[in-house]
């Protein structure tokens, strides 16, 4: 067992340091391409929005008449094939990766999700997590629908479903009307493509043209650049779009409430190579680095980054303080999903099997190590250790996020509160946890600072507990809520049940 796992998995652990980060719910793509070969660029759009989701993929496609889904579980490599594109053909297609955050990794919660109304069949793709879900299902299994899965998606695409009576538009109005939480949507019928955003646009979503005839929606933008799609903007808190051949229609579904986008997107989640709010997130974590260094400064040779992700921030921490960056850290970039069981001594190796330290460039020197979070605190230690046992005389941890002290409920996969190592420990203790020499995080200042926003703009709650929107008790005990038998308490479930799978980012 991992030495610093509280939760006792160490298969996890050992395997993917990353599990000790949050991860995002899903990706969504969309495209209205008459004349395009849609469900292959369909598939290149879910490839680079492979870094939010990796437990399933799916793609949706209409000709005008049905619609044809194909999905299954893991990586999009691994459920597509040119076998698969060549079946999908048609003029519509939606697709989707999934990071589960209500309902298990089983492929019955897969997405696109199809559904088949009186007035023809709809196809639901959905980023983010709908906070009254348990009221709304038990509202819906009341009127006789069967459910399939245990997500909340399922629940959003049946709630649509129920109001649809000829008239997308207005079954997606009448159904926002009844939603509550975050969800950015891409829904397609046998002739539109229709996108959709909750009123306090938490998670991101972007419409782009697609050479002057055709229209594409991505959770990213980072999505748009290889197909030759062209940013038009991004989709207004509680704005309905439609795409058809009339080409592009805009319809203010709800009211905006107070703007609450995530501002772990701009830490984190998305692609650094995105834009949100027309700044590049590639930018902003650089003079989130910067902000870090004027911060919390410390004498020292060289800056190193946690690779991926804590690589722009290291580079603008290494450019405020004028102290070298360099490569500390070589990331294996080929083991990700697996669902192997180490041996022992494996395990006893741990985050070496991800990561390896470059000891010539780390031998004798006061490295500060940047990383854009810690969560549970169960691999940065690791990472700590590893540097050390590379030379290392000195260690000074240095995160760009402020503490994550209180989980995210809008899409996010984030620990139980119990287990956020900063809800339970100080500053201090943490860094003895890790071994470093000193810790220090960025504050929600120098975050928003570097972000050039006001932090009114934003979801902060992972940092400061303040939820825009109010979340029920049920969704606060499990992510499997709708999958626990009558009387049993979700808190039961042996706690390696709810912990994520292993993901490749």
């Amino acid at each position: 067992m991992a030495a610093d796992d509280p939760g006792g998995n160490e298969a996890l652990t050992v395997l993917d340091p990353e599990w000790d980060r949050p991860h995002d719910e899903c990706g969504v793509f969309g495209i209205f391409g008459p004349g395009y070969d849609v469900a292959r660029l369909t598939y290149f759009g879910l490839y680079a929005l492979q870094h939010r989701g990796q437990e399933s993929a799916g793609i949706a496609v209409t000709d005008g008449q049905g619609i044809r889904c194909h999905k299954e579980m893991g990586l999009v490599s691994q459920v597509f094939d040119e076998a698969v594109l060549r079946d999908l053909t048609g003029r519509i297609g939606i697709g989707h990766t999934r990071y589960s955050t209500t309902g298990g990794s089983k492929l019955c919660n897969a997405q696109p999700i199809v559904i088949d109304t009186p007035h023809g069949p709809l196809a639901v793709a959905h980023n983010g997590n709908i906070v009254n879900t348990r009221s709304l299902r038990q509202e819906l299994a009341a009127e006789g629908v069967r459910f399939e899965g245990s997500n909340d998606s399922e629940v959003l695409a049946h709630c649509i479903a129920s109001f649809h009576r000829g008239d997308s538009v207005r079954a997606v109005r009448e159904a926002m009307a009844h939603l509550e939480g975050a969800y950015s949507v891409v829904l397609m019928t046998r002739d539109q493509l229709l996108a959709f955003r909750d009123p306090n646009g938490i998670r991101p979503l972007c419409v782009a043209t697609l050479n002057g005839s055709g229209f594409v929606v991505s959770s990213e933008t980072c999505a748009l650049h290889g197909i030759g799609a062209r940013l038009v903007r991004e989709l207004e808190p509680g704005e309905l779009v439609v795409l058809d051949e009339r080409g592009m229609t805009e319809y203010p579904a709800l009211i905006p409430e107070r703007p609450a986008m995530c501002v772990l997107e701009f830490i984190y989640l998305a692609r650094p190579d995105s834009t949100i709010y027309g700044r590049s997130l590639h930018a902003c974590r650089r003079r989130m680095g910067h902000e870090l260094a004027r911060e919390h400064p410390v004498p020292a040779h060289l800056v190193i980054g946690v690779p991926d992700t804590g690589v722009p921030a290291a580079i603008g921490f290494s450019e405020a303080s004028r102290t070298p960056f360099g490569e500390g850290l070589i990331k294996n970039r080929y083991i990700g999903r697996t669902f192997i069981q180490p041996d022992q001594r494996l395990r006893e190796l741990g985050v070496q099997m991800k990561m390896a330290a470059l000891r010539e460039n780390l031998a004798g020197k006061r490295v500060v190590m940047v990383d854009d979070s810690i969560v549970r605190g169960t691999t940065t230690g690791q990472i700590v250790r590893l540097i050390r046992a590379a030379g290392a005389t000195e260690v000074h941890v240095r995160i760009s996020s402020p503490p994550v002290r209180w989980p995210c409920f809008y899409g996010i996969d984030m620990a139980d509160r119990k287990d956020l190592i900063a809800a339970k420990k100080s500053i201090e203790e943490i860094r003895r946890h890790i071994g470093a020499d000193s810790l220090h995080y960025l504050s929600t200042r120098g975050v928003f600072k570097a972000i050039g926003m006001p932090r009114d703009r934003f979801c902060h709650a992972c940092f400061t507990g303040d939820y825009p929107i109010q979340v029920p008790d049920e969704l606060r005990m499990s992510k499997f809520a709708l999958e626990e038998p009558p009387g049993r308490d979700p808190a039961d479930r042996d706690p390696r049940d709810r912990e994520p799978v292993l993901a490749a980012r």
